[in-house]
């Protein structure tokens, strides 16, 4: 209560001209010098009176200089610090002469003055202080109040926005028009519509008015809704009974007296008008245009959306109308088909289509193609078409991927035309095959193609290896000694190079037999381990021992030839490598699979932990032998201590 009654009384002290001010100061220091001085007023009854009277019975004048600190106060609280601190200037201006020439105690006096003048400057700036406070409440009260009112017209202009795009319909957006009245806090809110030719404005919907308030029809550049739309710029009247724009009786006759109008304007086309208008005269801020104009591009866009949604909705009927023409052909037909229009939505679909796909056909209509395509085949479906658009005619078929409702694929070939009406692009038609089957045949051939042609290269690649180590080598050596016969410095004789050159030829005709032994096909696996096994005891004198388990059986022919390459290459390892004395070599039978063991008494060698690191440790050989195990989905196990033999089993399914 009492801040308030010092509110009040502040407000009437500011209301007072500072003029005023200023003369009440003037008396206040003028009464307090004669206070100060009233000896030098003993002959002016009046005046002494009046000095006597304000004493209160003191003989010093510390009260009088306590006075002083009442015309400091109320020139500072009513003319700004600026005028305080004169009349503080002025006020010990006043006191000082009595402390040299009239004061009995000067030094007391100079004491009280200097505290007085001190007491004033504290005054003067506590007081500065809280008015600058006030003033900065008085500014935050403010700010308070119009954030308040942004964060509620934000609220209001985001509920606008969610009403107006949450349905494509023209009916729900016009009845969002309301909503710009309440923004702006106005009585009336009206929408008008261009025309299809766009030389006339009809009314759509209002609010807040009664019948016949607003004319139906209005034409480009009359009154503010014309005016408006002609000037594409914000149209507003503050007192519309005395505004010559208005020339429309039922407008007049509305109880409005001000109003504002923005035109509606889409990618530079006029699409209406929208107006608000109050019962009182209003001043629009530049702050409620720019937010009514903001509400008005939300409407706007809303608008062209519906209107573009209601004319897909036409485009789309038409369709189907003519889609009947040719229904009983386009069933029938053996190939999908399907038609979408160009935004990528599902017109029309036929029954090889369901089959293909394996939806059913309500679940296809009016979705988008991306349900079955991916987005990059729906890209190169789109180029396709839009080369259609450009060039004219029927693009060439293409390849695709097709995911079906199960979520497997199938590969499709896709002939695409264009449909028009009235000579525009208005939908296309695909016509698909499904050349799965085919695609598949071709990826295994070009897969047993690949795999073909990895074989030949190894086994190239394992021919040039063994016509490097030992054929070539032998034959160097026989070219050297020859070279150092005809010199005539040879260390060997004609029958010791004859020997050698025997050598060879055995060893030709022995990698020869390794290429491909007559007896794997002729005989089978096991007839053909025991010529490896004689021919290792043969010609490097190493025993082999062979034993069949089991009922012996012709098996696949890869099968046989991996069997045989392994057995072959681990024979050679043991005739290279080990220093082994003896090899037993058992081939075992089964109803599931078929084993292969080749066992060594030799020095044996330290295994790696993973079989993969293999060829990492040098030893390429038993990397081969995995490989080929792998491919024939089998597994190869070695087992091999330093100085303990050799144990390598290969086990293939049957």
């Amino acid at each position: 209560m009492v801040k308030e009654t010092a509110g009040k009384i502040k407000r009437w002290i500011m209301a007072v001209p500072r003029s005023y001010h200023l003369l009440v100061v003037a008396v206040m220091l003028a009464l307090l010098i004669i206070i100060h001085y009233h000896e030098a007023f003993t002959d002016v009854w009046l005046l002494e009176r009046i000095s006597s009277f304000l004493e209160f019975g003191l003989t010093r004048q510390t009260f009088g200089r306590i006075l002083f600190l009442i015309p400091i106060t109320y020139g500072t609280v009513t003319l700004g610090k600026g005028a305080g601190l004169s009349i503080l200037v002025l006020s010990a201006a006043a006191m000082v002469p009595r402390v040299f020439i009239i004061s009995t105690a000067p030094k007391e006096a100079l004491f009280e003055t200097i505290g007085i003048t001190i007491t004033g400057l504290l005054i003067i700036f506590l007081i500065d202080v809280v008015q600058k406070a006030r003033q900065r409440l008085v500014e935050l009260e403010k700010m308070h109040t119009m954030l308040d009112i942004q964060v509620e017209r934000l609220s209001m202009l985001h509920a606008l926005s969610s009403a107006v795009s949450q349905s494509l319909k023209l009916e729900d957006i016009l009845s969002a028009v309301d909503m710009a009245r309440q923004l702006i806090k106005s009585k009336a809110s009206w929408l008008y519509l261009c025309d299809e030719e766009k030389r006339l404005l009809r009314l759509a919907t209002f609010k807040g008015l009664p019948e016949l308030a607003l004319p139906e029809v209005v034409t480009i550049g009359e009154g503010p809704d014309g005016e408006a739309a002609k000037s594409r710029q914000p149209t507003i009247i503050e007192k519309l009974s005395t505004d010559t724009l208005v020339t429309s009786t039922p407008r007049k006759q509305s109880e409005l007296q001000s109003i504002l109008v923005v035109p509606l304007i889409a990618k530079d086309e006029l699409v209406g008008t929208l107006g608000i208008g109050s019962r009182l005269a209003h001043h629009f801020s530049p702050d409620e245009v720019d937010l009514f104009r903001a509400t008005a591009d939300q409407l706007c866009v809303a608008l062209v959306n519906a209107r573009l949604y209601e004319k897909e909705q036409t485009a789309a009927e038409a369709l189907r109308v003519s889609e009947r023409n040719y229904r009983e052909l386009f069933e029938s037909a053996s190939d999908a088909i399907w038609v979408h229009d160009l935004n990528g939505k599902i017109l029309a679909a036929n029954s090889a289509f369901e089959r293909l796909t394996g939806y059913e056909r309500d679940a296809l209509l009016n979705n988008n193609v991306t349900v079955f395509l991916s987005s990059h085949g729906k890209s190169k479906i789109d180029k396709e078409a839009h080369d259609i658009v450009l060039k004219g005619g029927n693009a060439e078929p293409i390849e695709q991927e097709l995911i079906r409702k199960d979520g497997t694929t199938a590969i499709i070939q896709i002939g695409t035309s264009l449909i028009t009406k009235d000579g525009q692009p208005w939908a296309f038609q695909h016509i698909a095959r499904d050349i799965t089957e085919e695609k598949k045949v071709q990826d295994n051939l070009r897969l047993y193609v690949q795999k073909v042609n990895q074989a030949q290269e190894a086994e190239r690649k394992r021919i040039a290896r063994e016509l490097h180590d030992v054929t070539a080598q032998a034959l160097v050596a026989i070219v050297r000694n020859l070279d150092d016969m005809a010199s005539g410095h040879s260390q060997f004789s004609i029958k010791e190079i004859q020997e050698q050159v025997r050598d060879s030829l055995k060893e030709v005709r022995r990698f020869s037999q390794q290429l491909r032994p007559s007896v794997l096909d002729d005989l089978g696996l096991l007839p053909a381990i025991k010529w490896l096994a004689a021919d290792l005891t043969k010609n490097y004198g190493i025993p082999v021992d062979v034993k069949g388990v089991g009922e012996p059986r012709q098996l696949p022919p890869d099968a046989e030839l991996t069997l045989f390459r392994i057995t072959q290459e681990a024979l050679t390892n043991v005739q290279r490598h080990s220093g082994a004395r003896e090899v037993s070599v058992t081939v075992e039978f089964t109803n599931n699979n078929t084993k292969v063991t080749v066992s060594d008494n030799g020095k044996g060698f330290e295994i790696p932990t993973r079989m993969g690191d293999l060829a990492k440790s040098g030893r390429l050989g038993l990397a081969g032998m995995q490989e080929r195990a792998q491919l024939l989905g089998g597994t190869l196990t070695i087992d091999s201590e330093v100085g303990k033999g050799t144990n390598l089993t290969i086990e293939v399914p049957s």
